[in-house]
């Protein structure tokens, strides 16, 4: 009991430090490029404080569904391979403050954030075979990326 306790805490703290790093890139750019006059934004834009807790949600999910496939076995390859997908989108989400917000290059970020939501999505499959609530947890994620890919492509077209 007192392992799979860790384990979740464990989980849960890796993805909120992924998305820490993450913040340390979005919160340099946000007061002096992001929240600009000089940079355009699409109507649908919604306010910058919204955006921290949101993520601060979405990395928690994400830790509790890694931990119910962690729970299922992490010596069995499927498990393994699982958590390697999830990995590799939490690289690419990570990823993503780099170049949008630290290279400020909103190209840079959607060409990005299109491998970003291909690993979630691949993620929610591989999840789903081992755990449905683990990949009922990652929908919020999705759909939260769906909507920031939006976002990305409009502040990349209308800042040519």
């Amino acid at each position: 009991m007192k392992n799979k306790a860790v384990a979740l805490i464990a989980t849960i703290l890796i993805c909120e430090i992924a998305g820490v790093i993450g913040s340390l890139f979005t919160y340099q750019s946000i007061p002096d490029w992001y929240n600009t006059s000089k940079l355009n934004k699409p109507s649908f834009t919604p306010p910058s404080w919204l955006f921290a807790p949101v993520w601060v949600t979405l990395y928690f999910l994400m830790g509790v569904s890694a931990y119910l496939i962690w729970e299922k076995g992490a010596k069995k390859k499927e498990v393994r391979n699982a958590l390697s997908i999830f990995g590799v989108q939490l690289f690419l989400n990570v990823l993503w403050s780099i170049l949008f917000f630290g290279l400020r290059c909103p190209l840079c970020g959607f060409v990005e954030i299109i491998l970003l939501w291909l690993a979630i999505a691949a993620t929610i499959i591989k999840f789903n075979k081992l755990s449905r609530a683990a990949a009922f947890l990652l929908i919020p994620y999705i759909l939260w990326v769906t909507f920031a890919a939006l976002l990305n492509f409009y502040v990349w077209m209308l800042n040519p």
